[in-house]
C-alpha cells in the first residue's frame, strides 16, 4: 500500500513556473510507477505525466510536452512535477498516483490533490 500527499500548488501568473511534490509512504513506492493527473472544473481527469520505477522512462500528455518534467527520488520516496511556461488552461487540481503499470498508466493509489491556478 502507498499513501500519497501532494504539495506545492498555488496561484501564479501565465508564464510562471511551479514545482509540485508528492511524498509517499509505504514500501510499495519502490515497486510503483508514478504519475501526475489533473482535473479542471467540469472536465474529465487528464493524464499529465508518468515515470517508471527506476525513473529511466517518462511520458507526458500532449498538452504539457516540452513544458512539464516529471522526476522521482526513490531514496526520499518523492516524485516531482516541474511545470514551466504555465498557461491559464493548466489550472486544475493536480493528483499524484502510484500504480503497477507505466504505459498505459494505471493508478491504484491516489493523493488528495493540490490546486494550481494560473491567471492570465
Amino acid at each position: 500500500q502507498v499513501s500519497l500527499v501532494e504539495s506545492g500548488g498555488g496561484l501564479v501568473q501565465a508564464g510562471d513556473s511551479l514545482r509540485l511534490s508528492c511524498t509517499a509512504s509505504g514500501r510499495a513506492f519502490g515497486r510503483s510507477a508514478m504519475g501526475w493527473f489533473r482535473q479542471a472544473p467540469g472536465k474529465e481527469r487528464e493524464f499529465v505525466a508518468g515515470i517508471t520505477i527506476s525513473g529511466a522512462m517518462t511520458r507526458y500528455g500532449d498538452s504539457v510536452k516540452g513544458r512539464f518534467t516529471i522526476s522521482r527520488d526513490n531514496a526520499k520516496n518523492t516524485v516531482s512535477l516541474q511545470m514551466n511556461s504555465l498557461k491559464p488552461e493548466d489550472t486544475a487540481v493536480y493528483y499524484c498516483a502510484a500504480g503497477p503499470l507505466f504505459s498505459p498508466f494505471r493508478g491504484d493509489y491516489w493523493g488528495r490533490g493540490t490546486q494550481v491556478t494560473v491567471s492570465s
